[in-house]
C-alpha cells in the first residue's frame, strides 16, 4: 500500500478510537477544577430569613453536602423526595441548599409544599455563589470533607442510585 492510502486509514481508525472512549464516558461526570480544592468561601443570607447569615468557615469540622436547586427547576422536583429522604435517613450529615437564581418567596413556598431536605438554605439571587462553585446548570450537588475540600461534583438530579453507589461511599471514606 502506498503512503497516500495509509495515512487516510490511520486517521479513521485514530478518529473510531476516540469515538469509541467517547461513548463509554458518563455525561454526568463532567470534571470540576474543584475537586480535591478548597470550596469557595461565601457569607450568604438564609433563605428563610435575610438577616442570618451563614459562611462557609461555620462548616469547617463536618462533611457536608450544598445541594443547589430553584423553585423553577423541573429536575430539582424529580430529586427532592430523594433529598427527603435521604435528611431523614442521614441525620448526621449536614445538607446545606443554595436556592440559585429564583425568588425568595417562591424559594421558601416550594419548601413548605415539598418538605425541607435542608439543615440550611442559603439564598444566592444573582447566582454569586454558583458562580463560584461552577454551577452551569440546576440541580448540582457537592460533597464537601471536614477540612472544607470538595471531593465530588454530582451534576443533574440526585438518584437513589447515585446516593447508594457514589455518595454514600464517599461520605463513609470521609467521616471515618
Amino acid at each position: 500500500m502506498k503512503a497516500r492510502t495509509l495515512i487516510p486509514l490511520g486517521l479513521f481508525i485514530a478518529l473510531a478510537i476516540f469515538l469509541g472512549l467517547g461513548l463509554k464516558l458518563d455525561p454526568r461526570e463532567v470534571p470540576s477544577p474543584l475537586i480535591d480544592k478548597p470550596a469557595p468561601t461565601f457569607a450568604a443570607p438564609t433563605l428563610a430569613d435575610p438577616a442570618r447569615r451563614i459562611t462557609q468557615q461555620e462548616l469547617l469540622g463536618k462533611v457536608w453536602i450544598l445541594n443547589v436547586w430553584a423553585s423553577w427547576c423541573g429536575a430539582c422536583r424529580d430529586e427532592h423526595p430523594v433529598l427527603v429522604a435521604f435528611a431523614r435517613q442521614r441525620p448526621d450529615v449536614t445538607l446545606i441548599g443554595l436556592n440559585y437564581k429564583d425568588e425568595r418567596e417562591a424559594g421558601k413556598a416550594w419548601l413548605q409544599s415539598l418538605g425541607n431536605p435542608y439543615a440550611d438554605s442559603l439564598f444566592d439571587p444573582q447566582g454569586r455563589i454558583g458562580l463560584d462553585y461552577g454551577v452551569y446548570g440546576v440541580p448540582e450537588t457537592f460533597v464537601i470533607d471536614r477540612q472544607g475540600v470538595v471531593r465530588y461534583k454530582h451534576i443533574g438530579p440526585i438518584t437513589p442510585q447515585a446516593l447508594r453507589e457514589k455518595i454514600e461511599p464517599l461520605l463513609a471514606r470521609l467521616s471515618s
